[in-house]
């Protein structure tokens, strides 16, 4: 069991239980150590005096603050004698509506565990409340030596609490990232691009699980130290994919959605239902997501039933795309609007 980082009092009205905070994450980066190049010998940063070039011991060293003509010099039990929070209390001040935290204000997570067994029915209570009222207690308390801003949360049969960065810390995204394109209006059923990117939202969706999904710069990291180790090269990785040409937005936007809802390593063959597909399906159900307008069934007794293909050579390529979808034709993606047709059952063999 590992041991914790902070102990003290979890309250929230008149209710107080005795918990102790545990680290929820550990990193797994490797660690490389500074050498001068050409040998072996590793580089050592020290403390020194920069007046005297001395080192200097650990317990002769002091925070200072710069006020502009000198330091303000503060010693460690001065900073626990005015911290909040010094009597190692963690005190929920309100209950939020979990959602309403937005992503950018999380920092850390730790778990909170009952110190003792006594404790265990209270801590449970705050749990269980916790969890069926979806909400998040607000709270601040001081950690080595910094006061922080926190929610505590009900994660599965645990409490969990969440460091927070503060309002002043969160930079506003317009003043950073500058101008981003207006939102299309009339969402996807006025606009096709729109459409065909929802599909493939949909067509890649999947549950999370996180044991799917590794580090796989450490682990070229770790394979590039074992072949130089062995005197051998490795090849390097590929490089980025190119930006996207706007006039070959759409064609990319239905070569992925057919990509993905054929899953990962099927090729051409035209399979549905996989894990990451099964929500898009195939033929009927890719109709449903992309072919609303037409009618499902319609649509199919004209195309997928081998029909004479009447009122083929009047539609646009992307109405024959829409079709082709509804009918599950396979490598639709890459055909012109000739091939559309003759795909379909119809008899004109015209190029896009």
């Amino acid at each position: 069991m590992a041991r914790p980082v902070w102990t003290g009092t979890l309250s929230f009205g008149l209710v107080s239980v005795p918990v102790q905070l545990y680290g929820a994450t550990r990193g797994h980066s490797l660690r490389f150590h500074q050498l001068q190049r050409g040998t072996s010998d590793r580089i050592r940063n020290r403390r020194v005096n920069e007046c005297t070039g001395e080192e200097v011991p650990a317990d002769d060293i002091v925070k200072g603050l710069d006020v502009g003509e000198e330091y303000v010099v503060v010693e460690p039990e001065e900073l626990d004698d005015i911290a909040p929070g010094r009597s190692r209390s963690l005190e929920i001040s309100g209950f939020v509506d979990l959602d309403e935290i937005e992503p950018v204000y999380f920092d850390r997570t730790y778990y909170l565990g009952p110190k003792g067994e006594e404790n265990e029915k209270v801590y449970g209570l705050l749990r269980d409340a916790l969890a069926q009222s979806h909400r998040a207690g607000i709270a601040t308390f001081v950690l080595r030596g910094r006061e922080h801003l926190v929610a505590v949360t009900a994660e599965e049969d645990i409490l969990a609490l969440h460091t927070l960065h503060w309002a002043d810390e969160v930079r506003s995204p317009r003043e950073e990232v500058g101008p981003v394109p207006e939102r299309v209006r009339g969402g996807p059923s006025k606009n096709k691009e729109l459409r065909t990117a929802v599909q493939l939202v949909e067509a890649m969706s999947t549950a999370w699980d996180p044991r799917e999904y590794h580090d796989t710069y450490q682990e070229s990291v770790r394979s590039l130290v074992e072949a130089k180790s062995r005197g051998e090269s490795v090849p390097k990785a590929a490089e980025p994919a190119e930006s996207t040409n706007v006039i070959d937005l759409m064609d990319a936007l239905r070569a992925s959605v057919d990509s993905a809802r054929q899953g990962p390593g099927r090729g051409g063959s035209g399979r549905r239902g996989s894990g990451r597909s099964g929500r898009s399906g195939g033929g009927a159900e890719g109709g449903k997501q992309s072919g609303g307008k037409q009618g499902g069934g319609k649509a199919k007794s004209r195309t997928a039933g081998g029909s004479s293909g009447r009122g083929l050579d009047g539609l646009s390529k992307e109405e024959l795309y829409e079709r082709a979808t509804e009918a599950g034709v396979r490598g639709r993606s890459s055909m012109n609007r000739g091939q559309l047709i003759e795909a379909l059952g119809g008899t004109g063999s015209k190029s896009a």
